[in-house]
């Protein structure tokens, strides 16, 4: 990992409407050639404090004719690689990459709606492949950078990511995130921290509960019940998480 101190960093949001505040927050202006025109991804870049940042989104559904937020996994990992791609030279590299989002939350794990948590490693939870070394390749566990120094300064938690591209969860997917001892469940996180671990670039992910995984309302009534308070949290979280990073060493973290 590199000593400089850290001042170019990516933010990957996958829905528009969490990277919005953010965007308008920090008066950062649409590149609109930094993906090749055929891509829905979205690219925004500015400068705050001693950072050049880039927020990337994964743009709106073309391929269905839906107009919805490309979520999930495959443009999730594909936005991420061509951005880190496009960001990385000998000159200046890609500090560190930071998924944003809202998630579902274990009460297991003491999760409420609208914490905060930071990530501490990620998995895939509906990659299940029971053949020798490819069980370990299918979960795919990938450590994020240590951020305890920022987890308590946000006054944040800290735990376990694991991902899979349904919002839902049945048994075999409850059994799977209990074996990844994940704090939260999304549908992205895995996918970019693979596209990371490709360019050696730091990450980690800022991600805000919406829902209770292993609680007694339906996925789907509480994410939308909730997703506006979720909204609140990451809007407040996300300012102070660039302020905080910007200038120091990954050690300092």
């Amino acid at each position: 990992m590199s000593n400089k101190k850290i001042s170019n960093v990516v933010i990957a949001i996958a829905m528009e409407a969490e990277a919005a505040p953010l965007i308008e927050h920090l008066s950062l202006e649409l590149k609109e050639s930094f993906f090749s025109p055929k891509s829905p991804f979205l690219a925004y870049q500015g400068t705050h404090e001693s950072c050049n940042l880039t927020v990337i989104t994964n743009g709106k559904d073309k391929v269905h004719g839906t107009g919805v937020d490309n979520v999930g996994t495959t443009p999730a990992a594909l936005a991420t690689y061509l951005a880190l791609e496009k960001l990385d030279t000998d000159e200046d590299k890609v500090d560190l990459l930071i998924n944003a989002g809202t998630c579902g939350g274990f009460k297991r794990k003491g999760a409420e709606v609208g914490d905060v948590f930071l990530t501490t490693a990620v998995a895939n939870h509906d990659r299940r492949i029971q053949i020798p070394g490819f069980t370990e390749y299918g979960i795919g566990n990938i450590s994020s950078v240590s951020v305890q120094n920022l987890a308590t300064e946000l006054n944040a938690k800290l735990g376990v990511c694991t991902t899979g591209n349904s919002l839902d969860a049945h048994n075999i997917d409850e059994h799977h995130m209990l074996e990844n001892d994940a704090s939260v469940k999304d549908m992205e996180a895995a996918a970019i921290a693979w596209s990371c671990e490709l360019h050696d670039t730091p990450h980690f992910g800022v991600k805000v509960v919406t829902d209770i995984v292993d609680g007694d309302k339906p996925t789907h009534d509480e994410f939308m019940e909730n997703l506006g308070t979720a909204a609140k949290s990451l809007q407040e979280a996300l300012p102070k998480v660039v302020e905080y990073i910007c200038g120091k060493h990954h050690d300092e973290l």
